[in-house]
């Protein structure tokens, strides 16, 4: 661990400084607005036509997300970096280093926000709200007196909560004038829980002692692999049923994609137990070759069931007993 004595030594030069301001902005994580796609992808096969303006406000909207997160990332690295230090890690952070200018790293913060939301109301304003609202979780995740993620199982929920968020950006990329329906996006928010919880339990295992990991984040104070597994279950099951509501009530076809879903987390599920596994850093996940061929064909299946209508299917499932509706 680097103390604070020898962080002070250290002068960087206006290179290193540079380097650092950029890294903190984690762009390589840009790889989680693939989260996005979803927002974008079901909307267009309700409407079977592509919007106006659909590629101008896809470069836009992708580029307003990412310049978001990147604010939110700065604010992250900068407030994080005393804990970063005890991390075996992330001690090798830019920040945790001593290399970041703080106060320009708090303008960069505000920045980045700034030109991120004026580029999304070029967008639309409900596009530009739910920008807001993705940076605002970012303040209430990181900065006290909030700092949700010292809090057991608040951490989780409120990380999260960015899954539908990013559902709902690209949604209003595409089709503004549509409700998002409410069982997708809290699905999505059961699913993103449901990574975030095996992250957490992976990190856990990798500590190897709770007082370490308490040292480094105070929800490890309170989380055990039990129940931290046990919540994992619950994500899971809870993401799953309501992605079933969603597909009694919209698109009956998806339940051919189950199958692929299950297997899919099942085999994200089992990495959370390798040691250093991608499951810490999900921008890394793309080098789990099994887990990536299962995520290709599972969307290519989702895309087809989404796009093909498979008449035979809703008379498979038409009630076979009489089913009684409210006057």
């Amino acid at each position: 661990m680097v103390s604070s004595e020898a962080l002070a030594c250290i002068i960087p030069t206006w290179k290193q400084r540079l380097s650092a301001h950029l890294k903190i902005a984690r762009l390589d994580h840009s790889i989680k607005n693939i989260f996005v796609v979803p927002g974008i992808i079901v909307p267009l096969s309700l409407l079977r036509s592509s919007p106006p303006n659909l590629w101008r406000n896809l470069a836009l909207g992708f580029l307003a997300t990412t310049l978001v997160a990147c604010s939110n990332y700065v604010i992250n690295e900068v407030l994080d970096a005393p804990f970063d230090r005890l991390h075996p890690i992330k001690k090798d952070r830019p920040a945790a280093r001593g290399l970041v200018s703080i106060p320009a790293a708090y303008v960069q913060w505000i920045a980045m926000m700034l030109v991120g939301v004026a580029i999304a109301w070029q967008i639309s304003a409900k596009f530009a709200a739910v920008e807001v609202v993705l940076w605002l979780m970012g303040c209430v995740y990181n900065i006290r007196p909030f700092r949700t993620k010292d809090t057991v199982y608040l951490d989780v929920l409120t990380e999260s909560i960015n899954n539908p968020l990013r559902m709902l950006l690209g949604w209003y990329m595409v089709a503004p004038q549509l409700v998002p329906p409410v069982s997708l996006l809290c699905c999505y928010w059961m699913f993103g829980c449901y990574l975030m919880a095996l992250k957490r339990f992976s990190e856990l295992r990798e500590f190897g002692s709770r007082v370490v990991a308490g040292s480094y984040r105070e929800s490890f104070k309170h989380y055990t692999e039990q129940s931290l597994l046990q919540s994992v279950v619950f994500y899971a099951s809870f993401a799953m049923l309501l992605f079933g509501a969603f597909i009694i009530r919209y698109r009956m076809e998806l339940i051919l994609s189950f199958p692929f879903v299950a297997l899919t987390m099942c085999t994200y599920f089992n990495l959370a137990f390798v040691p250093q596994s991608s499951v810490q850093n999900p921008e890394k996940l793309y080098r789990e070759s099994l887990l990536m061929i299962e995520v290709t064909l599972c969307v290519a299946v989702i895309l087809v069931l989404l796009f093909v209508d498979i008449p035979w299917l809703a008379t498979v499932f038409t009630p076979s007993v009489p089913v009684h509706t409210a006057p």
